[in-house]
């Protein structure tokens, strides 16, 4: 089973990640985490060109084409492997963030942004997508606050990141079946228990159609 968390920034996704990877790994599964851009030598290597704040110059298109080359690496090297042997991928990210990101945060066709993901992670989409959702002004605040890494993504303007919580909603509101909504603006444990919760009946689920 491949589950991905997607958010706006600020969210929280990093800091639940190990909470929710152990309690996976209660239920028995195999369970292997990673984040986007990055899970590889080669994406992490591109993470710090997409991150670095001394490359404010960069293009949208660079931008969007750099995410896709990480994901492909990341898809090819590490997730499919880790599914074929059966086992569950938890990942920090993944191709909706493209869709949010580059897509509706930056307008491009995104007709034409699912054909470079079908390319780019070989028609490989999650079973289950959570997102955690915020305003963006509360998520950016949060990043400010933490004192952590502020990066070239974080730095684009709040008009920019509204767009891509719309967008979010707006892919749910395309895929129910795929996404499920939880309510990040509450305490870290209030939180992990919605995330627990979700898992819980999405893995309940998928055994029982697997026994039957």
């Amino acid at each position: 089973m491949f589950i991905t968390l997607e958010g706006p920034e600020g969210s929280g996704k990093s800091s639940q990640m190990k909470s929710l990877a152990d309690f996976i790994q209660q239920q028995g599964c195999d369970v292997l985490t990673s984040r986007e851009p990055g899970g590889t030598p080669i994406g992490d290597q591109v993470r710090a060109v997409l991150m670095g704040m001394e490359n404010d110059e960069m293009h949208p298109r660079t931008e969007t084409l750099l995410f896709c080359a990480a994901r492909a690496q990341h898809v090819e090297q590490l997730i499919r492997p880790h599914l074929e042997r059966g086992g569950v991928v938890l990942c920090d990210r993944y191709a909706d963030s493209t869709l949010a990101y580059q897509g509706y945060g930056h307008g491009y066709d995104r007709d034409f942004l699912r054909m470079l993901l079908d390319y780019s992670t070989g028609k490989l989409w999650p079973d289950l997508s959570i997102l955690m959702d915020l305003p963006a002004e509360q998520g950016l605040q949060r990043r400010l606050s933490s004192g952590g890494e502020w990066n070239r993504m974080d730095d684009y303007e709040l008009a920019f990141h509204r767009r891509v919580r719309e967008g979010y909603h707006d892919l749910v509101q395309r895929e129910p079946e795929r996404w499920e909504v939880v309510d990040a603006n509450r305490s870290v444990e209030e939180v992990q228990r919605s995330l627990r919760q979700v898992v819980r009946e999405r893995l309940q689920g998928r055994n029982s159609v697997s026994a039957d």
